[in-house]
């Protein structure tokens, strides 16, 4: 047997990035940022106004000042000021250059109200340069904005945007075609006769696909007899997939259809891990990335998160290939597996903010969907005590 790291190296060292294509921001959402995002512009571009109020030049003290101009946001005008001049501003708009300071219409006597009526202010500006927003003050132009290998989020997009930079190099979803195997399999809802299953894993595996962020561009399914795997490799690329998701047709069974057919392109690799032993992975000649998973779902659900999901994300260029991850105490200790590391779904107890607790749910598919991460228990020879601390990665 091989260690997970072991053949997620394998996997990774076989990843080669999606080239990069140019995406008008405001439709980058979502997507992996391959260049650093530099400001275009000074953020912001002039000496603006942070509050509604009143533009005034060197006031010290309490007065009624002239009005001289109203200036609301967007306007160009930069009226020159005396000292006993005052300036009707909106937030956002340029602060004339004369000025030294903006007092909100809260510290004057009418407020707003009063248009250009003398203002009488009540409450000094505290120090020169108060309630004034100073050019470049959040981002001068030529700062880094966005760092690369990041999920574009609407945060970031929207820095990126603000910064004067209207579109972005960023890697197109990967594409990905899930194949379950199986001469059991029927679709889900349709009547079962004795010996037959719903098929649910390329439900469920190209639902973790579009999770991750790939486009699923083809979900089929095969027989365990016959070079139906090899077909499903040829409509796959036709459908231009980068890669390829196999679910079962992988272990030491009579009729394992993906080992039995595509041992030229795959390698098959027993690894250190529970659930999810059988692990195959390999490349076709034009390049895509083959997975065999087990065919259990819980083990394919596993297998995925630790092998498919990474490489999917070093595909965009993603610089974090795992989930978040979190140390909570795990309810109820746990049997260890000496020589194998388990993968346990767990829900979480969130109600002590201060420490969460992850409790393993039901065995089989009604505990997959109830799990909120995987808790990891290493190899070890002694068995876990209740509330022993444990990683959950986080779903």
């Amino acid at each position: 047997m091989i260690d997970v790291s072991e053949h997620l190296a394998a996997i990774l060292e076989a990843v080669r990035p999606l080239i990069p294509e140019s995406r008008d921001v405001a439709a980058a959402r979502g997507r992996v940022l391959r260049y650093p995002v530099s400001a275009a512009v000074d953020v912001p571009g002039f000496d603006s106004s942070a509050m509604d109020g009143f533009a005034v030049r060197d006031l010290d003290a309490p007065a009624t000042l002239r009005v001289v101009a109203d200036l609301p946001a967007g306007t160009d005008l930069d009226p020159p000021m005396d000292a006993g001049d005052a300036a009707r501003i909106m937030t956002g708009a340029p602060v004339p250059t004369d000025a030294t300071a903006v007092v909100p219409f809260e510290e004057t006597a009418r407020g707003l109200a009063g248009g250009l009526e003398p203002v009488e202010v009540v409450v000094a500006p505290r120090a020169p340069g108060a309630h004034i927003r100073r050019r470049g003050s959040d981002v001068r132009q030529g700062d880094l904005v966005v760092e690369a290998g990041v999920r574009l989020t609407a945060a970031r997009i929207g820095a990126i945007a603000a910064s004067g930079v209207g579109t972005v190099e960023v890697s197109r979803a990967a594409r990905v075609a899930v194949v379950s195997t199986g001469s059991e399999l029927v679709a889900p809802g349709t009547e079962l006769r004795r010996g037959r299953i719903p098929e649910s894993n390329s439900v469920l595996l190209a639902g973790l696909a579009e999770e991750a962020g790939a486009d699923v561009v083809l979900r089929t399914s095969v027989d365990d007899e016959g070079d139906g795997p090899r077909r499903a490799i040829a409509a796959a690329e036709a459908a231009g997939a980068d890669v390829v998701v196999f679910s079962g047709g992988v272990s030491a069974g009579a009729y394992e259809v993906v080992k039995n057919t595509l041992g030229d392109l795959m390698r098959f690799d027993r690894v250190r891990m529970q659930p999810g032993k059988p692990q195959g992975f390999g490349r076709t000649p034009a390049g895509t990335l083959l997975f065999g998973l087990p065919g259990n779902p819980v083990s394919a659900a596993v297998s995925f998160e630790l092998f498919v999901r990474p490489a999917l994300r070093a595909l965009e260029g993603d610089v974090e290939l795992g989930r978040a991850q979190v140390r909570v105490a795990l309810a109820g200790g746990w049997r260890a597996r000496p020589g194998r590391t388990q993968y346990v779904p767990v829900s979480l107890d969130r109600s002590d903010p201060q420490r969460w607790r992850a409790t393993p749910t039901p065995r089989g598919t009604r505990g997959l969907g109830q799990a909120e991460g995987l808790a990891v228990i290493p190899s070890r020879d002694d068995d876990l005590a209740p509330d022993a601390l444990v990683t959950v990665a986080l779903w």
